[in-house]
Parts: structure tokens; C-alpha cells; sequence
């Protein structure tokens, strides 16, 4: 029996796992959107929500929490300037998840990862 046990096993080791989810939301937050199979698209939306939770949160303890997921420092920091102002409205749901198909080499079901609201647009310096 599977109870309490969530996430998925991919059929890869978990040192594994944990490195190539870590690479997956590191390449979300730095591409905005990221194509990958039904199944581990699924997955990364429980971890990309749960840095995107901890940047509208901002405190000092939840970047260094932040820090040891995401891979990359300028990444985070991105995320950090962000997310609050992004996501400000929403409780959750920050991912989308849709389909796009099938792979041409084994024909696994292909998804595309992408945020919700609209990304923030830069504020236009004009002299008057």
C-alpha cells in the first residue's frame, strides 16, 4: 500500500530523481516554460509551486531554503524580485500543465509547463 507515500518513483534512484527535478524547476523559472513528459510535469508542479510559495513568503530563511533546490543563484534571486507581485492574488495553481502530444521516438504523452499569470511587464522610463 502507497499511503502517505507522495510523488512519483519514475523508476530512477532517488538521488536521481531529486537532481533531475532540481534541474526541471531551475530551467522553469529561468525559461518561463519548459516541455517534458505528462508524468514528471506533473511532478515539477508540486515543487515549482512550493518555491513560488516560499518567494511570496521572502523572508531570509525561505531563500536559503529556495537556494538549496534551485541550482542556480541569479535564478533565485529572479524569483525572489518576481513572484511576490506576480502572484500576489493567488493562493496555489501558480503552473499549468498542458498537453501537446506525443513523442516521435517512443510516443510518450508531452507536456508544456508554464506559469499562470502573465509575466510582469518592465515599467517604461520615459523623460517628459
Amino acid at each position: 500500500m502507497r499511503h502517505r507515500k507522495a510523488g512519483v518513483k519514475l523508476n530512477r534512484t532517488s538521488a536521481h530523481r531529486k537532481a533531475m527535478f532540481r534541474n526541471m524547476v531551475t530551467s522553469l523559472f529561468k525559461h518561463e516554460r519548459i516541455k517534458t513528459t505528462d508524468v514528471k510535469a506533473k511532478e515539477l508542479r508540486r515543487w515549482a509551486d512550493k518555491m513560488i510559495t516560499l518567494a511570496k513568503r521572502g523572508d531570509l530563511h525561505a531563500r536559503r531554503q529556495a537556494m538549496a533546490v534551485i541550482i542556480e543563484k541569479d535564478v533565485v534571486h529572479k524569483l525572489f524580485e518576481e513572484a511576490p507581485a506576480r502572484f500576489a492574488d493567488k493562493n496555489g495553481g501558480y503552473t499549468r500543465v498542458t498537453k501537446i502530444g506525443f513523442r516521435a521516438g517512443d510516443a510518450a504523452s508531452m507536456a508544456m509547463v508554464e506559469f499562470t499569470s502573465p509575466k510582469p511587464e518592465a515599467s517604461a522610463v520615459t523623460d517628459a
